[in-house]
């Protein structure tokens, strides 16, 4: 539709609420408190639409409609192809529109209704109202430039001083979480920090350029295009694993395009 004809859609929907929807002003456009309790509310309606159409349609054997997954790069090319083959030959008239991002906010886009459906790693503390299905066990492992630099010369002293190693974390999520036990565990109260990256697939090519060292979940380092410039080092005491499942928010469950994703990996 024309610009003019969505303003007036939007004009007459504030004037039924009687709030506005939207802030605007010469530069951008953004959505107010109440704006974003009735994006909620529309996301939702419409799930509620396709889920009615679907038991009403009198092909009820067949699933039709649409599904927003979200995951992160590394998982759209470890875990995404195969899960997304066996859903397909199932059914194969369901649409899946994927969306791709930081980890760290997996569980968060199924909580605001970005997604339907997400591959996150479990956070530490689970929202109430989200379902978690494992699928896998995630290692991590601690990389190491293969150029010569200071995290190098750090390397080769016996004991090595961690104090003063240069690391590149992730920002957030369930990797950055087994880190910082980690750390507590070797007592490195302060690490030194060289940069904190939203993700994980950047950290890998700052690590071959000997910016400092990570730990990383393995499946990141495996999938990185520079996975041949830097090098493991093994750890005395190895870093816990994570669980990487499928989450969703609990009252969706019943939506059929939903449950059929998640009873196929049902274990």
């Amino acid at each position: 539709m024309s610009a003019s004809t969505l303003t007036r859609h939007i004009q007459r929907m504030e004037e039924e609420i009687e709030q506005p929807l939207l802030v605007r002003d010469n530069r951008q456009v953004h959505l107010t408190e109440a704006g974003e309790k009735f994006l909620e509310f529309a996301k939702q309606s419409w799930a509620d639409w396709q889920a009615m159409k679907n038991a009403l349609s009198p092909h009820q054997g067949e699933l039709e409609g649409e599904l927003q997954l979200f995951c992160s790069v590394t998982a759209a090319y470890s875990h995404l192809p195969a899960m997304l083959e066996k859903f397909r030959q199932r059914y194969p008239k369901v649409e899946i529109k994927l969306i791709t991002g930081d980890p760290a906010h997996a569980v968060s886009a199924v909580h605001s209704l970005q997604a339907d459906i997400s591959l996150a790693g479990k956070p530490n503390n689970l929202p109430n109202n989200v379902e978690f299905q494992h699928i896998d066990d995630i290692t991590l492992s601690l990389i190491i430039p293969r150029v010569a630099c200071s995290a190098t010369q750090l390397l080769q002293q016996d004991p090595i001083d961690w104090q003063n190693m240069p690391f590149i974390l992730p920002l957030e999520g369930s990797a950055r979480q087994r880190i910082e036990a980690w750390f507590k565990s070797q007592k490195i109260k302060e690490p030194k920090i060289y940069a904190t990256v939203a993700g994980h697939e950047a950290i890998v090519p700052m690590v071959a350029l000997g910016c400092g060292v990570a730990l990383l979940p393995d499946v990141v380092i495996k999938h990185s295009p520079v996975a041949n410039q830097v090098s493991y080092l093994n750890l005395k005491k190895p870093i816990e694993p994570f669980e990487l499942g499928i989450c969703v928010q609990k009252k969706r469950l019943q939506e059929p395009i939903i449950k059929a994703f998640w009873e196929l990996f049902a274990c």
